[in-house]
């Protein structure tokens, strides 16, 4: 486990541009794909890792982790068979920034992903920018016709934002007990990654 720091300011503004290292294995229950990576989240090198950021605590509310995780403990989550990437990998100060050619270059690259490590699901925290990547304007959160690269089993979920008030807490953790419920009915067995 990586030791947890809070990145100072100056290494906050610096990061704009950086990139988070994919959390990924083949066979996951489960790949979160989000938007890209903030500033903060950047600084860190930890996805979802800005205070205030819903993801952790409601991965752990509904069930997919055994306590609540920090993100740098993230590496935790292979073992779960649940994995992390970014439809744009650079930051940026805020999610709004990636145009909508640069969200369906990373739509294709995470269609690539996704037949390549061949996940279960592929949830998307991120309604707008799912809408865009996949030029799917009438995508709703939870489970729908929604899918990428083959794989019908794609989600699309609220962004864990703090700053999203349109979803409360309440709602995101119903739509990621209602995804984990659904990997637990599939029929393929999960294999623990080795570890790392």
């Amino acid at each position: 486990m990586h030791k947890s720091f809070k990145p100072t300011k100056k290494q906050i503004l610096d990061a704009k541009a950086k990139t988070v290292s994919d959390l990924i294995a083949p066979g996951l229950k489960v790949l979160f794909c989000g938007i890209n990576p903030g500033l903060y989240t950047a600084a860190t090198g930890r996805h979802f890792a800005r205070p205030g950021n819903r993801f952790w605590p409601a991965l752990y509310h509904a069930g997919f982790t055994p306590r609540l995780f920090s993100p740098f403990e993230e590496e935790n989550l292979l073992r779960y068979g649940c994995g992390i990437v970014n439809l744009v990998q650079r930051a940026t100060a805020r999610a709004d920034e990636p145009g909508a050619e640069e969200l369906a270059v990373g739509g294709r690259a995470l269609a690539q992903k996704v037949l390549v490590f061949k996940p279960r699901f592929c949830a998307v925290p991120g309604l707008g920018a799912y809408r865009r990547a996949f030029l799917q304007p009438e995508a709703s959160p939870g489970p729908g016709r929604e899918e990428i690269a083959g794989i019908s089993t794609a989600r699309v979920l609220p962004g864990p934002s703090g700053i999203n008030a349109n979803y409360p807490m309440k709602e995101l953790v119903r739509l990621l007990i209602e995804l984990r419920e659904a990997t637990e009915k599939s029929d393929t067995p999960y294999i623990l990654p080795a570890d790392r």
